[in-house]
């Protein structure tokens, strides 16, 4: 009696394990001639049709790194389904860390183009409506895809600890590499204008590595005086209501409660503070985090 219950045991496990594998799968797509990847979680009982949380990650980084992970985990716990991209970073199928031994050929930019891509399949996919999440340098990136493509899907916006203009200016960049901007930026910003933009830089500091190689179109796309890299600045230029959620002890991103506080007006720009949170929110400030996320998305109607 023993054995046949302990057997009915691990084929109960053998089958929530398998029901768990199939609402998990990663889809790919072409884009530019690059193969996009992301990672699907749709939450039990729901179709893509009854919408997903698209979710960008930080600099350089996955959509399997711990927050992410973590992220979908608790979203799917929740009820909702999400869909984490990896952004291609310039490279085909790309998993894992950038790995800073490769030159940089990819732009800021670049991420918008592929959230557009992403959006594109979901559409196709019947999503009838998207919450857009970003983390990081991928928070300031979503906040730059909604700003300047207003998709009708979208109906909220969530940003966790986005990347502000200090990130990448010069006082950061002399701080992080031990070596001043001004002279990397004015080269690079020389060959861009001399017709040279995929010329390639040496032993220069870019996002997380501190010795690597990019060219000069990459570099500038990062550390030129363009206001939109700052989500701040692309705040109020967000048509979708949003909410920024910031980690009360946050040293990458600092002070952003600050320089989002005059831009809060109670209905379309909301701020949470995560009390005693990293930049990673990791343990059960990641709960935190989801768990004022869901209560945004539910009073915006998501």
């Amino acid at each position: 009696m023993q054995t046949r219950t302990l057997a009915c045991y691990l084929c109960a496990i053998t089958l929530a394990v398998s029901a768990a594998a199939v609402q998990a799968e990663e889809v790919t797509l072409t884009h530019k001639g690059l193969t996009l990847n992301a990672n699907l979680e749709l939450a039990t009982g729901k179709k893509i049709s009854d919408g997903a949380i698209l979710i960008t990650h930080g600099a350089l980084a996955h959509q399997r790194m711990e927050v992410i992970a973590s992220l979908q985990k608790l979203f799917k716990e929740r009820g909702y389904s999400t869909l984490a991209i990896n952004l291609s970073l310039g490279l085909s199928n790309r998993h894992g860390m950038y790995d800073c031994k490769i030159t940089h050929r990819h732009r800021y930019t670049d991420a918008a183009d592929e959230i557009s891509t992403w959006m594109d399949w979901l559409k196709k996919q019947g999503a009838q409506r998207v919450a857009l999440l970003g983390h990081s340098r991928g928070g300031a990136q979503t906040a730059l895809y909604a700003a300047e493509r207003d998709n009708a899907l979208v109906k909220a916006v969530v940003l966790l600890a986005p990347a502000i203009g200090e990130n990448t200016d010069a006082t950061t960049y002399q701080k992080r590499y031990q070596k001043p901007l001004a002279p990397v930026l004015e080269k690079a910003q020389k060959l861009i204008k001399d017709g040279k933009g995929d010329a390639v830089l040496e032993h220069i500091g870019l996002l997380t590595c501190n010795d690597t190689a990019a060219t000069a179109d990459s570099f500038v796309s990062y550390y030129g005086p363009d206001p939109r890299l700052d989500t701040p600045y692309l705040i109020p230029k967000l048509k979708k209501p949003t909410l920024v959620v910031v980690a009360s002890k946050d040293d990458v991103v600092v002070d952003l409660d600050k320089k989002v506080a005059p831009l809060v007006n109670g209905k379309r720009v909301q701020i949470s503070v995560i009390d005693g949170a990293n930049h990673s929110f990791r343990g059960f400030y990641t709960d935190d985090a989801v768990d004022v996320t869901v209560t945004f998305l539910k009073a915006a109607g998501y």
